[in-house]
C-alpha cells in the first residue's frame, strides 16, 4: 500500500480491517499492521518523515512561545512576532520558551546570550 501521507494511510488501514470484520483475514490484518514495517522505506523516505517530525515541533514550539506571551500579556512588535515565528532552530526556541516564562518583556526573550 502506497500513499502520500500517514494519515491517508491510518484511513486506508482502519477501512481495511472495518471491511474485513470478524473473520479469520481481519487477524491475519492485525497482526500485520502491528508489524514494524520501516526497514522496508528508503532513506528518502525516513529522512522526509524525519524533517517532518522535526518541523512539526517547530512550529509547535513556535506557537508555545506565541501563546504564553500572549497569554502573559507580554506585547509584542511585528518584528518581535516575526523573529519567533521565523525561527527553525529548536534549540533557540527551547531556550526563548524558558525565558517566556518569566519575562516581563519581549526583549527579555532575545536576550544576548542566545542560542542562535
Amino acid at each position: 500500500m502506497s500513499a502520500e501521507d500517514e494519515d491517508t494511510a491510518g484511513t486506508f488501514i482502519e477501512l481495511t480491517e472495518q471491511g474485513l470484520g470478524k473473520t479469520p483475514a481481519a487477524d491475519l490484518w492485525r497482526h500485520l499492521m502491528a508489524v514494524d514495517l520501516s526497514f522496508f522505506q528508503s532513506e528518502t523516505a525516513q529522512r522526509l518523515r524525519a524533517e517532518g517530525r522535526d518541523e512539526g515541533r517547530v512550529q509547535g514550539r513556535v506557537e508555545d512561545i506565541l501563546r504564553l506571551l500572549d497569554g502573559r500579556g507580554i506585547e509584542m512588535s511585528a518584528e518581535e512576532r516575526e523573529r519567533i515565528a521565523g525561527c527553525r532552530d529548536l534549540d533557540t526556541l527551547d531556550v526563548w520558551f524558558t525565558r517566556a516564562i518569566t519575562a516581563t518583556s519581549a526583549a527579555e526573550v532575545f536576550e544576548s546570550g542566545e542560542a542562535g
